[in-house]
């Protein structure tokens, strides 16, 4: 599951300065399997909280529980291992360069140790799903943002992680395209994977109805 209890957040400007509040007093649960939205306008903190569920950044105060784990009471190396089992798809996808597509999406399960056979299996799987069979050896500058968007989306759902965090996935995608990534995901959810989904696009969250986390100003105002 995912729960927070009180949640606040800083940031400064400057190292040794008093950083200001970009979430305040957050709560909420999100059970094994649970699907949520994550809602709100630019700059209402919606990013801020996803880097707190995949631990790029760490609470100012107030109790955090990511799969079961104390988030901010654990060691280098068992964060390490609690984001194997994350998902994470970027808002600027952030796929290493040097790397063909096959290659970023074969990387969080390179990471895990997993055989060679089965790591190809499954990446070509995802490609073909995503569209991208035929770019298995592009660089990311040699596809357009709505290609590497599907890439970075691959990657992060390619090894079935148990909590999938997105950060506006669709965002770069037509119609179509968005229709298929979203049937992925709610049939990653209906295995047992639990999602978070930030968005501004609201047709989607009415085509696909779930429970809402909406933010403003880096307050919850809506947890259902």
């Amino acid at each position: 599951m995912v729960r927070f209890e009180d949640v606040w957040l800083k940031y400064s400007t400057r190292p040794g300065t008093p950083g200001h509040d970009v979430l305040r007093g957050i709560s909420f649960e999100i059970p094994d399997g649970g699907f949520r939205w994550l809602t709100g306008p630019s700059g209402a903190g919606k990013t801020s909280l996803l880097k707190l569920i995949y631990l790029a950044e760490h609470p100012a105060r107030g109790f955090i529980d990511i799969l079961g784990t104390r988030a901010a009471h654990i060691s280098r190396r068992e964060a390490a291992l609690l984001r194997r089992r994350i998902g994470v798809v970027y808002q600027d996808f952030r796929l290493l360069p040097q790397l063909s597509a096959y290659d970023n999406v074969a990387l969080p399960m390179r990471l895990a140790h997993r055989g060679e056979t089965q790591i190809n299996a499954d990446v070509t799987e995802i490609l073909r799903w995503v569209g991208l069979e035929d770019r298995l050896n592009a660089r990311p500058d040699e596809l357009s943002g709505g290609a590497q968007q599907r890439i970075a989306i691959a990657r992060a759902v390619v090894a079935r992680p148990k909590l999938l965090v997105a950060d506006e996935p669709t965002g770069n995608l037509d119609d179509e395209q968005a229709q298929r990534l979203m049937l992925l995901i709610t049939a990653l959810n209906r295995l047992g994977t639990t999602v978070i989904i930030a968005t501004h696009n609201m047709a989607l969250v009415e085509r696909y109805p779930a429970p809402r986390l909406r933010i403003e100003a880096g307050r919850m105002v809506q947890n259902g």
